[in-house]
């Protein structure tokens, strides 16, 4: 690029969530770039282990103007397919998507922003930041005690077990990573040992129906940010114990100990090459079966209400996690019993570029409501976990916040007498009977 260029509006990312901004953009005929660091979809390529699908069924995987409508609908798409995927939507809608160009800094300038790259920069009116939530790995402070001679990896940076050296895997964090890759490694003839704090039981099907399905049809997933009762916690609660097989199998707790990986409690510290594990694990287990079962509940009560009992099946209970009665609270590694650790313990959003300061908390995120960051007006977040709904995160979440968002923003564009902004009306929900306050 030569010199600084113009746009309106400037989408930082094209994954999902910057594509699905971009169709909304475009019906409203605002002109605006994708500023992708990579190629569409650049995350799903480069930061996915070979095995992994979506944990979500191909039906769906759908964004604004294109619903699933291929021969698999039960199925999970493997990362080929889903980079497929955005490829052809980003060409079905022409996103004007500039690959290979890294965002250095966005700052405030004038009534608008002024966008640095590495191939030059951009003005614009508006910028929306669409660069997923997991940029940096959170591994905890008590890495700082792992002694030489361990070798610890990411789950960005895991492609297959073949690439750990030969001996015990310990594996912290139980969400949905963590337990896809204990269960793979430990398959792979390692053994693995697994530390587990808070987690999300839930069965792959219920009653005949993906556990998908159920959180669609009733509603869950629709909930929005205003009406939970702690979105703070929402936002930072583990994924749900899931796999997408095609057999579609349940991945727990239960699974993983019948296949021979040891649990342990949460990892609390590394002293003397001893990693030491809280005694909660029992406790831990006996909650994430108890919030299970509550959810179970109530889709029964959903189900019963809807009038839908005759069309799923049976209602179904599950074991309760097995725990041994005494799990360790140790465990060397300085014996050659564990030679890798794999740090399943989650991402944050990396904002290191953003200059403006009244945006950020204190801890360097983004502060914002629903996706709108009132503090500065014009920029907008979207892809994040419970952003606006609870499925603001999945594939099919994007299609209802981008629309929003995009709302919110055409209006903020509007402005009044001679293009200056004024305050945009609250964000209107997907559902037209109800209004969302933002800001």
């Amino acid at each position: 690029m030569q010199g600084t260029l113009k746009s309106s509006v400037v989408v930082v990312g094209a994954g999902q969530a910057g594509l699905a901004v971009s169709y909304f953009l475009a019906a409203r005929s605002i002109d605006h770039v994708l500023l992708e660091r990579g190629r569409v979809g650049h995350s799903w390529r480069t930061e996915r282990w070979e095995s992994l699908r979506l944990l979500t069924p191909n039906w769906q995987t759908r964004l604004p103007g294109a619903p699933y409508r291929g021969r698999d609908p039960d199925g999970f798409m493997t990362m080929p397919e889903v980079v497929g995927f955005l490829d052809d939507y980003a060409r079905r809608i022409d996103a004007p998507v500039h690959g290979g160009v890294a965002v250095t800094s966005v700052r405030r300038s004038g009534d608008g922003y002024r966008v640095v790259t590495d191939e030059g920069e951009w003005d614009a009116r508006s910028v929306v930041l669409a660069t997923g939530a997991c940029n940096i790995p959170k591994i905890p402070a008590v890495a700082a005690g792992v002694p030489d001679g361990i070798e610890t990896v990411v789950p960005s940076g895991y492609r297959n077990p073949g690439q750990l050296p030969e001996g015990g895997v310990l594996v912290v964090g139980a969400a949905a990573t963590g337990a896809q890759i204990a269960a793979e490694v430990q398959a792979s003839g390692r053994q693995v040992t697994l530390a587990v704090g808070e987690h999300v039981r839930m069965p792959r099907t219920y009653r005949g129906r993906d556990i998908m399905w159920w959180m669609e049809r009733s509603g869950i997933w629709d909930e929005r940010f205003d009406q939970v009762d702690d979105v703070v916690r929402a936002r930072h609660l583990p994924s749900p114990q899931l796999i997408g097989t095609p057999e579609r199998v349940t991945l727990d707790l239960n699974s993983l100990t019948g296949a021979g990986v040891r649990l342990v409690g949460r990892l609390a510290g590394i002293s003397g090459g001893v990693a030491q594990f809280s005694g909660s694990l029992p406790n831990v287990c006996t909650l994430a079966d108890l919030k299970q079962r509550r959810l179970l509940e109530s889709f029964d009560e959903w189900a019963r209400s809807a009038g839908l009992d005759g069309q799923v099946g049976p209602v179904e209970r599950f074991e309760a996690t097995r725990v041994e009665t005494a799990p360790a609270l140790a465990v060397s590694l300085t014996d050659g019993g564990i030679r890798t650790i794999v740090w399943a313990t989650g991402y944050t959003a990396d904002y290191s570029w953003l200059h403006i300061p009244e945006a950020l908390d204190r801890k360097g995120q983004l502060r914002h409501e629903g996706g709108v960051v009132t503090a500065s007006p014009g920029l907008y977040r979207i892809g994040l976990p419970v952003l606006r709904r609870r499925k603001s995160s999945f594939i099919n979440g994007a299609e209802d916040d981008a629309r929003d968002i995009t709302d919110h923003l055409v209006e903020y564009l509007g402005g009044g007498p001679g293009g200056g902004a004024t305050e945009p009306r609250p964000v209107r929900s997907a559902d037209p009977r109800v209004v969302a306050p933002v800001g």
